[in-house]
């Protein structure tokens, strides 16, 4: 497979330096070129367009949100945002999201653990290749003020910017939805969550997303929703009306004590290079909700959830995909789809519907 392109746009040269190295090492990946701001990344898109591009939010002469705006409403390009201000202020995160942003990452620490910073470098490579097949023209942008280039942009090459279930349980009529999300899934999950009743059934979410990211992920939610959104904690019940999301680095799994649903948050190793990991979500909602279960995935780059989307079907579970369409990158859906794990494939403006009919059958 030909490798993707990626600029990186950042004005700390040992962060670039580092970025390179962890991006030329992947083997699906390869460095296009650096930029130290948005006004050196002007020319060098309109030397080569890269397939997807990495963005600081903190820079001189123009931050990131600015450049991301005026590059979506010009010539969207993958963007992923890679800023330690995911850590100090996720509400620059959120707005660089709403503005086109693909996915929003921490800056790889150094001093970290050998093992973390591994982990970090699987995060970012996966989170780059992945985003760089996203459909960022489905996002909608406003029109921004241009960047002044000391040269004309060749038209339409570059913006003028710079298991299976037990089957002895006790009976419950209780449902539990499962959901499992990745690229683009911060936007996927906000509709579908906001077209929910207050008293819809109780809800377990895994979106990869970086820690110190997910409880306020969680808040936003919560303020835009009739349901209670938060981020899980150990032994957190799951309720109707309740959405409970996996917090950032850590596993979620659904548990059952009699008829109550409660969840398990735990440490663990990587699976399918992620932590939390929709299949861990998804086989011990299978295991322990088995027939009362909804398993849906959303949007999402590789094939995590779809062994676990095939375990909620085999348990006797309903399944639903989200479709290409509406997808910002239709990997996950599509290999669960190919495995058997899918009963319907739906747009995404039509899966809260179909779940809460499904809910009381």
């Amino acid at each position: 497979m030909k490798k993707r392109k990626v600029l990186i746009i950042d004005d700390s040269a040992v962060v670039r330096q580092t970025l390179e190295k962890i991006i030329n090492a992947d083997s699906r990946l390869e460095v296009l070129d650096t930029a130290a701001d948005p006004y050196f990344a002007v020319a060098k898109i309109k030397k080569a367009l890269p397939d997807v591009i990495t963005l600081d939010i903190e820079m001189p002469r123009m931050d990131g949100i600015t450049f991301l705006k005026t590059l979506m409403a010009q010539h969207p390009i993958p963007v992923v945002i890679i800023s330690s201000l995911t850590e100090k202020g996720t509400i620059t995160a959120f707005e660089a999201l709403q503005s086109g942003a693909v996915e929003v990452l921490n800056k790889p620490k150094l001093g970290n653990t050998k093992k973390a910073f591994e982990e970090a470098c699987i995060e970012i490579c996966d989170t780059i290749h992945a985003a760089s097949f996203a459909k960022v023209s489905r996002i909608k942008c406003g029109r921004r003020k241009t960047i002044a280039s000391s040269e004309d942009t060749p038209e339409g090459h570059a913006p003028a910017v710079p298991r299976v279930a037990s089957k002895s349980m006790v009976k419950t009529t209780n449902k539990i939805v499962a959901v499992g999300a990745s690229t683009g899934g911060t936007e996927a999950l906000r509709v579908f969550l906001e077209a929910l009743p207050y008293d819809a059934p109780g809800i377990v979410i895994v979106q990869h997303m970086p820690a110190q990211f997910t409880q306020s992920f969680a808040e936003r939610l919560n303020s835009l929703c009739k349901v209670s959104v938060k981020e899980a904690r150990q032994g957190d019940p799951v309720l109707p009306g309740s959405v409970l999301i996996a917090p950032g680095n850590y596993h979620l799994l659904l548990k059952r004590s009699g008829a109550r649903y409660f969840v398990q948050v735990r440490d663990g190793e990587l699976i399918n290079r992620h932590r939390p990991a929709v299949d861990v979500l998804f086989h011990s909602v299978a295991q322990y909700a088995g027939k009362n279960s909804i398993g849906i995935i959303l949007t999402g780059m590789g094939g995590d959830g779809a062994k676990g989307l095939l375990a909620i079907k085999e348990s006797g579970g309903y399944t639903i995909a989200q479709d290409e369409v509406s997808s910002v990158v239709f990997g996950m859906p599509n290999e669960a789809i190919k495995l058997g794990g899918v009963e319907s494939v739906l747009p995404l403006h039509k899966i809260s519907q179909v779940m809460l009919a499904a809910s009381r059958s």
